[in-house]
């Protein structure tokens, strides 16, 4: 457990995609404390077996050399470390307006509790001005925001293939802009990309520049889905319009393929997040994005029971086969997933409706909230009369023919 000399201690608090990459990525030239409270989750990193699926982390584990301590114990990880990266999960409650930054909260009082001098890192999503009033409230020095920009199941990826590398500070602070710039540079050294662009800013920039690329995000998801809901409801070809649309080198083909809405860790809390920061400021755009994510999933089920109809005609009970939960391919995370949402319109316009589920994150189970889970594949196609699926997949090419989906280009 002895670091070498030239290495930093970095102690990383929470082991989910955001923050065992960004242990992976730093534990390549550094000494790494991957920090959990869930001791399922350590035992694995302990026997090299990722916790979560992404096939940079699983081969970047077993394949190469990585100083990475994986620990439930906080005041190992935490004392005399050098630099503590918070990737906590934060939640925005909209019901509430109220985002959930305790987590974040917690591990600043116990880096605090055990080591004074450590330069804080706050790497999880939070409220514009967070960082800024957080140092505040509790006197901080050494304190620095750095926004991800990471992709569901290809998060270490992103961190060694990195588009940018943003970090916010004190710009007043000499010594906080040199601890922005040195962990700039230890992101940079751990990546497989050269000459990264690197910006330094305040750290309420830095925290808006998240809100709002997730945002930009999920306007594009929502533009292709609503070009999408005009042509399905007009009779035209989606795909012919969005290819036209996409040659325009202005416009281009990114985030265009259509979906049952945009949904995810980042995208849903991210949008309703930065429309609660405009409640005194003037804007009709940001509540559309979010509005628009809701009507999505609302057409999307009433084109599902359209197809339930024509089905009755031939058969006396149908039910809808719910093909996959989770939000894209490859990945293990249906949290806030778009076809979750589907799933409570339906059950909106018909509450009796059967459904059924497949899901293999879910083998162990029968049932998924109030629904059948079939775990055989072939079963679950036999007993479904109309299956939805948010993304297709080659196995179910045998019957496309009952496949309700709008994966026009077969990209997440």
């Amino acid at each position: 457990m002895t670091k070498k000399s030239n290495e930093l201690k970095i102690a990383v608090a929470g082991t989910g995609y955001v923050g065992l990459s960004i242990s992976i990525l730093l534990a390549q030239h550094n000494q790494v404390f991957a920090v959990d409270i869930n001791k399922d989750k350590i035992e694995l990193l302990n026997k090299k077996i990722s916790p979560i699926a992404d096939k940079e982390i699983i081969e970047y584990l077993t394949t190469h050399k990585l100083d990475l301590i994986p620990t439930t114990d906080t005041e190992l990880a935490y004392k005399d470390a050098d630099f503590v990266v918070i990737a906590t999960p934060t939640n925005y409650d909209s019901e509430k307006q109220f985002f959930d930054t305790s987590s974040v909260e917690q591990v600043i009082k116990l880096v605090r509790k055990y080591n004074e001098k450590a330069i804080i890192v706050i790497k999880s999503t939070v409220p514009v001005g967070f960082t800024k009033k957080i140092k505040n409230e509790l006197n901080l020095e050494n304190i620095i925001f750095n926004p991800e920009f990471l992709r569901e199941s290809r998060a270490l990826y992103d961190n060694l293939h990195p588009s940018r590398i943003i970090v916010g500070t004190d710009l007043a602070d000499k010594k906080e802009k040199e601890n922005a710039q040195q962990f700039a540079s230890l992101l940079e050294t751990g990546a497989l990309e050269q000459n990264v662009a690197k910006l330094v800013m305040g750290y309420t920039e830095a925290e808006a520049v998240k809100l709002f690329s997730n945002t930009y995000l999920a306007l594009r998801v929502s533009y292709f889905n609503e070009l999408d809901t005009y042509a399905e409801s007009k009779g035209l070809n989606t795909q012919q319009i969005i290819s036209g649309v996409d040659m325009d080198p202005r416009i281009g083909d990114g985030y265009n393929n259509p979906s049952f809405g945009y949904g995810g860790y980042c995208l849903p809390k991210d949008t309703k997040q930065l429309l609660s920061n405009y409640k005194d400021v003037p804007q009709n755009l940001i509540g559309a994005i979010v509005k628009s994510n809701t009507t999505r999933k609302e057409f999307i089920a009433k084109q599902i029971i359209k197809l339930i109809t024509k089905s009755k005609s031939v058969e006396n009970e149908v039910s809808v086969g719910i093909y996959r939960l989770t939000m894209k391919q490859n990945s293990d995370n249906f949290r806030e997933s778009s076809i979750q949402g589907v799933i409570k319109e339906l059950q909106k316009i018909q509450p009796n409706i059967k459904i059924l589920i497949f899901e293999p994150m879910l083998k162990n189970h029968s049932v998924f909230q109030k629904y059948k889970v079939e775990n055989n594949l072939s079963t679950f196609k036999k007993n479904s009369s109309v299956i939805v699926a948010n993304r297709f997949n080659d196995e179910l090419a045998d019957v496309r023919a009952k496949v309700y989906t709008r994966d026009l280009f077969h990209l997440d």
